[in-house]
């Protein structure tokens, strides 16, 4: 440290000499304006250049911005237009498959009525045989018990009927009361 502290006492301040200072600042000048006249121009223009090509990519990406955001609008809005459509096509579906739904019930209901009607006609049809068969049958019957009772046969064939016939015709007026 002893010779550091020596070292600084004995600097003063050093000048350069007149001549040294003369050409230095000719030299400085002359690569002063040898600058001025063929590097800061370019410089300038390169700047220049550069600050217009940062300024077109800014406008490009402020337009493509705009652009993106125009077309996630129309996105937005085809969106919500599919949307509406699908809920339009599910609200047709229901309301079709109601109508359907009716329709069959209503085929339905009628295929049931015509069934009972038709049922109801062979039962009506089913019992008017049935009644003619006993009609028949008792007719018949009646014949052989009133051949055996009165012992012997009635004569005429055309008045046997016509005896039985109002016979049927009397018990059925007691059987519908």
């Amino acid at each position: 440290m002893g010779v550091i502290i020596l070292a600084a006492e004995e600097t003063q301040f050093i000048l350069p000499h007149a001549d040294e200072l003369i050409w230095g600042s000719i030299a400085f000048v002359l690569l002063f304006v040898a600058l001025s006249k063929f590097a800061f121009p370019k410089l300038k223009a390169t700047l220049a250049a550069r600050t217009e090509r940062i300024r077109g990519q800014l406008e490009s990406a402020e337009k493509s911005k705009t652009e993106a955001d125009a077309v996630l609008e129309q996105y937005r809005a085809q969106l919500a237009d599919a949307r509406n459509e699908a809920n339009r096509i599910i609200e047709e579906a229901k309301r079709t498959a109601e109508s359907v739904r009716r329709d069959l019930v209503v085929k339905a209901e009628q295929e049931a009525a015509e069934i009972v009607t038709r049922a109801r006609a062979e039962v009506g049809s089913e019992r008017d045989r049935a009644m003619a068969e006993l009609r028949s049958s008792v007719a018949s019957l009646t014949i052989n018990v009133a051949e055996r009772v009165i012992g012997r046969e009635l004569q005429n064939d055309a008045s046997q009927r016509a005896f039985v016939d109002q016979t049927i015709a009397e018990l059925s007026r007691i059987g519908q009361n």
